[in-house]
């Protein structure tokens, strides 16, 4: 599915026009400003599938956060968004094939480690409480407690409750189970499948962060079985060689002087994993 067909950055030459007139502010930098012109990217062809490749300063991330920011999308956490960011998405533009729906979001490596630490969080709150649910249950099983008004009515409940319940069962009827903590791979993979739903646009940045190489491959599926089948595009920025895999993917490679396109064996990290497994090929025998 298709519903972002094409998103184009300005000009170099309207960027330049835009920096030369800040420069005589006092800001020291205008960002997103001079980092996408600067890797020759004018415009982005998308496919179902399109993922952004490079290292670190390549431009990925922002090229994700421009588009998220013309679109709308929905985000969970900040991001490094400067004063120039409505500017610069002024001067983008895009096409559409259909209406974007709105179930449509960006998720970001914080958004997951966000996620996982609010489980945990959680889980230690329900922790602490069950603690003091034991304390209450055997100061309330012991008790002599009458009921003198109508004030004391829950108090009589859990006193009744003490005396004819265990104490497990007890502190069950009183807090919920723990929400099911997670590794750090599980909690992230499922992080994504209850965010990615049926019918949307989906940009992913660097989702390969905090899972390991099996459940990349997992991801790697759901994706695909997203877009082929569920109605979902996805942009993806991503270092990942299994993710780079993906089916029909259309691969930007950022890391060249001029952005171009490239099939995921041509890539210089996925080259590097190569070179070096067929360097130790004979160990795996």
């Amino acid at each position: 599915m298709i519903y972002l067909s094409h998103f184009s950055f300005p000009h170099i030459e309207q960027e330049y026009s835009f920096v030369m007139e800040i420069k005589r502010t006092c800001y020291d930098t205008v960002y997103p400003f001079m980092v996408v012109s600067k890797r020759g990217l004018r415009m982005l062809d998308l496919e179902p599938v399109t993922i952004l490749y490079g290292g670190n300063g390549s431009g990925k991330t922002t090229v994700l956060n421009v588009i998220s920011e013309k679109l709308g999308l929905k985000r969970d956490t900040p991001y490094n968004r400067s004063n120039f960011f409505e500017d610069y998405t002024r001067l983008c533009d895009y096409e559409t094939l259909r209406p974007v729906p709105v179930t449509s979001r960006i998720i970001t490596s914080d958004d997951v480690f966000d996620f996982i630490l609010n489980l945990r969080n959680l889980n230690n709150g329900i922790d602490r409480k069950r603690e003091e649910l034991f304390e209450e249950y055997l100061e309330t099983k012991y008790s002599h407690f009458q009921m003198r008004s109508l004030e004391d009515y829950e108090q009589l409940k859990k006193s009744y409750m003490a005396k004819t319940k265990t104490q497990s069962k007890y502190v069950r009827n009183t807090l919920m189970d723990n929400v099911r903590e997670h590794s750090n791979g599980e909690s992230a993979f499922l992080y994504f499948s209850e965010k990615i739903q049926e019918n949307g646009l989906y940009l992913l940045d660097e989702p390969e962060n905090s899972l390991s190489p099996l459940r990349q491959q997992e991801l790697l599926k759901f994706l695909e079985d997203s877009a082929r089948f569920f109605g979902c595009q996805f942009i993806i920025s991503t270092h990942s060689p299994f993710l780079l895999s993906m089916r029909g993917a259309k691969i930007y490679d950022m890391d060249e002087e001029v952005v171009d396109v490239k099939r995921w064996t041509e890539l210089a990290g996925v080259r590097a994993y190569y070179d070096f497994f067929k360097k130790h090929e004979g160990e795996f025998c």
